[in-house]
């Protein structure tokens, strides 16, 4: 038999988990600052607008100014909808982006462990053990196939949504900048 669980390695596992935690706690409250100080930037920037917005209506002289003035309002309006939309899709995919990498590295070390760990039973596994050494080596090759092919097609996703969203925001921007237009003549 061989001993694997050295106090050194015990230990040594332990202080990784605890750094992987707390590099994971760190990413998910950063965001969470990020996306908590966005909000606050865009209701201040909201309100202001707000108030501009209603003393430029109030001051309006009849209601057709009233209405040109309403939209040519509602174009800015939604291009800065559009932009807190993409700053919080963005903060969101650095986030997982991060936590995918630290996921990735986790996986990555876990694997090489296993890999050690079956070397050592193979050197020193009683004769008649090979079918089960192979049969674990198999899994955790299975293991780590499947990780890669959810991690592709993850990023796969991700690269899709993203395009998606670029190409929704862009399309609403310049539908309401024509409707705008066509308000105005």
């Amino acid at each position: 038999m061989f001993n694997i669980n050295t106090p050194e390695q015990f230990a040594a596992a332990n202080k990784a988990s605890v750094d992987a935690m707390l590099t994971l706690a760190n990413t998910a409250l950063a965001s969470a600052e990020r996306i908590a100080a966005l909000n606050l930037n865009t209701a201040r920037s909201m309100l202001e607008d707000g108030v501009a917005n209603a003393k430029a209506m109030l001051g309006a002289k009849d209601a057709q100014e009233f209405f040109a003035l309403q939209a040519s309002l509602a174009q800015p309006g939604l291009e800065k909808a559009v932009a807190y939309t993409r700053s919080v899709y963005e903060i969101s995919a650095q986030s997982k982006e991060e936590i995918s990498k630290l996921l990735e590295a986790q996986f990555s070390d876990f694997q090489k462990q296993m890999v050690a760990l079956l070397e050592k039973a193979t050197k020193n596994a009683p004769p008649g053990s090979d079918v089960a050494v192979n049969a674990v080596k198999s899994a955790v090759a299975a293991a780590t196939s499947a990780f890669d092919s959810m991690n592709k097609a993850a990023k796969q996703v991700a690269d899709i949504a993203e395009a998606n969203v670029a190409a929704a925001t862009n399309a609403t921007v310049k539908a309401v900048g024509a409707t705008a237009a066509a308000t105005k003549k």
